[in-house]
């Protein structure tokens, strides 16, 4: 009886997460990018100020938004454990790769264990 529903949730949650990671890291590697061209002209620029940031908010889709914004919520149980790592992959792959582990892993098999049990 729980199942499926549960089987979809832990489905509908690691696609959340592992599309909210892919869009990070396209968008990292397109600001490494950019960042390289920057330091070869001569303008590399700090991390960007308040303004820049709601910019780039304003650039992103509604759709892009509401996956960053679920993904998150979903990962902000494990944000914690890295919030002191210098490193962005670091910050954003360890809590996705918990993320999926808890919500893909475990969820599904809480599915298969009510399954069984149902």
């Amino acid at each position: 009886m729980l199942e499926r529903p549960l089987t979809i949730l832990a489905i509908v949650l690691s696609l959340i997460v592992a599309v909210g990671f892919g869009l990070f890291a396209i968008d990292d590697m397109a600001r490494a990018s950019n960042n390289s061209r920057d330091r070869i002209a001569g303008n590399a620029r700090p991390d960007p100020t308040p303004v820049a940031e709601r910019q780039r908010e304003q650039r992103n889709s509604r759709g892009r938004e509401l996956i960053d914004d679920a993904n998150d919520i979903l990962l902000r149980p494990f944000a914690g454990l890295v919030a002191h790592d210098n490193s962005r992959w670091a910050q954003r792959g360890i809590p996705a790769l918990l993320g999926l582990l808890v919500y893909g892993f475990m969820l599904g098999y809480v599915a298969r264990y009510a399954h069984g049990h149902g």
